[in-house]
């Protein structure tokens, strides 16, 4: 008999990568438990878009052995103090409830450090084995951006490091999504066991039909996602729809700097760009099939150059072509393994128009390869496995 706690701020029917990650490593991990094994998830109600509310219980079954605690942290704007009061609601009601349930393994999904460093907690108390699921660098990207905007928060980064610093050395496995992260995570533990289950294509992607019905003049480049300082949008969508006007401009989610992007699109007049709320994935599905080209972009953050975005896989099942503003490691991942791409540097125009006038959009593009390759259920049932193993 096995104990096994699940952390994830983010789970079903909340719309991020992270809920979308651990709601399939759930599944994965239904298919290989015993009878008398006991499985503990322990997330948020969902919170992860102020503009988005959907219903759901504080708790559940899911099956007879797989429950799922939600503790209410509130909505936030994706502001770092909103945040960081939304985390400690969610600290204090996760510790609360696994006080006394003596773990064998916990496994902690984090992008903001927090959830994994909250794992090590539960795991030390409980002297369990800790998996750690790191889909971001947090300290990397808030030194980023705390240094360009010279904020005072920046004084918090030396807690920050102390935290990060305790909690990796205490995972018994992590598991990186990006293998750009491998040398910072070596640095702080070079004698830990390192795995690289990226993200990837769930089944809603695999069995919609996305080729479009209407043919129109005026072409369509969506953007679904975050609006956040990670993306920087603002800096680059205004200047890209006043070079492409004859194209329309989808903007589909919500985050901390939406309210930026409103404002430079109207101080510049653009009229082809439609900024819209955020949908569940069934509507998605149906805006990505209306689709000419999708959009992908992060700021030129020297962080940022380690990362993969989840949404690299989701884009790439529609076999819709992609232009993606990244550098790094998603610049070349990119390149080698999804065609019909452009890559051009984050921020800058020039690049991106100048690379622009030579591609050709194919409205036969497969990448059937790349698809069998990063089902996301094949990568999380292995990734289940090993975490059963501990």
């Amino acid at each position: 008999m096995k104990k096994i706690l699940i952390l994830s701020f983010y789970y079903y029917p909340d719309l991020c990568a992270g809920s979308f990650r651990c709601t399939a490593f759930v599944n994965s991990l239904k298919k290989i438990i015993k009878n008398d094994d006991i499985v503990d998830i322990i997330t948020t109600m969902p919170n992860r878009y102020h503009s988005f509310n959907v219903k759901t219980k504080n708790y559940e079954k899911l099956s007879d052995n797989i429950s799922i605690s939600r503790i209410d942290v509130g909505s936030h704007k994706s502001g770092f103090v909103d945040q960081s009061i939304s985390f400690s609601k969610f600290l204090r009601g996760a510790y609360k409830l696994a006080f006394n349930k003596n773990y064998d393994i916990v496994f902690a999904t984090s992008s903001r450090l927090m959830t994994a460093f909250l794992g090590s907690l539960i795991a030390n108390k409980h002297k369990a084995m800790l998996y750690l699921d790191m889909r971001d660098i947090f300290l990397d990207t808030m030194q980023s951006i705390f240094e360009r905007r010279n904020s005072k928060l920046k004084y918090f980064l030396p807690l920050f490091k102390v935290i990060e610093k305790n909690t990796i050395k205490r995972a018994n496995h992590i598991n990186l999504v990006s293998e750009g992260f491998l040398n910072y995570f070596k640095q702080i533990n070079p004698n830990n066991i390192y795995s690289f289950y990226t993200n990837g294509i769930d089944d809603e992607f695999l069995n919609f039909d996305f080729t479009k019905e209407k043919k129109t003049d005026k072409k369509i480049i969506t953007y679904a996602g975050n609006i956040g300082e990670g993306q920087g949008l603002e800096n680059i969508i205004p200047q890209l729809a006043n070079i492409l006007s004859n194209y329309e401009f989808w903007i589909i989610g919500d985050g901390g700097r939406k309210d930026k992007l409103l404002k430079e699109l109207d101080k510049y007049n653009i009229k082809n760009v439609f900024v819209k709320k955020p949908v569940n994935r069934k509507e998605l599905l149906y805006i990505y099939k209306d689709s000419d080209i999708l959009f992908l972009h992060l700021n030129d953050y020297e962080a940022f150059e380690k990362v993969l975005p989840s949404k690299i896989f989701e884009y790439a099942a529609t076999n819709k072509f992609i232009i993606a503003g990244v550098n790094g490691f998603a610049k070349k991942f990119i390149e080698n393994n999804i065609s019909d791409s452009l890559v051009f540097k984050p921020n800058n125009e020039k690049d991106f128009i100048r690379k622009f006038k030579n591609i050709i959009i194919k409205d036969n593009i497969n990448r059937s390869e790349f698809i069998k390759r990063y089902k996301r259920e094949n990568i999380m049932d292995n990734m289940a496995k090993e975490v059963y193993s501990l």
